[in-house]
């Protein structure tokens, strides 16, 4: 897949394992081209639909889990699928929910305790 103009994060990680385990449940994963690129500290990851993520080694004390700053937001029609695949993580009461700034939505946490938020527009959901 080539690249198209755009913006993608590049996520700190304490484990580039865990972390690509955890993306690749929200289906990201690395194209068949960097599968095989050995271990270099750094991972490019992409979606079916063409959303890019890169994940990179974090300097050693950079990233602690519970004070990490850091946040993404997913824009997928998929929040009901990812809500309950992720039922026991969502780390909000009400689970996947419509909020008041119209989007449809719930939170997450990485390994690294990086924000997730997956959600959809209320106004674009499919009833």
């Amino acid at each position: 897949m080539e690249p198209a103009p755009g913006l993608v994060a590049i996520v700190p990680c304490n484990d580039l394992d865990a972390c690509e385990c955890f993306y690749g449940r929200l289906g990201f994963s690395r194209p068949a081209s960097a599968a095989d690129s050995g271990d270099s500290g750094y991972r490019m990851l992409a979606d079916a639909k063409g959303t890019r993520l890169h994940l990179t080694t974090a300097v050693e004390g950079w990233v602690v889990p519970g004070k990490n700053p850091f946040g993404l937001y997913l824009y997928s029609e998929d929040v009901d699928r990812l809500a309950a695949e992720f039922a026991g993580e969502i780390i909000e009461k009400d689970g996947a929910s419509d909020k008041p700034w119209g989007m449809y939505e719930f939170a997450l946490s990485d390994p690294n305790g990086t924000l997730v938020r997956v959600g959809w527009p209320t106004r674009l959901r499919k009833s």
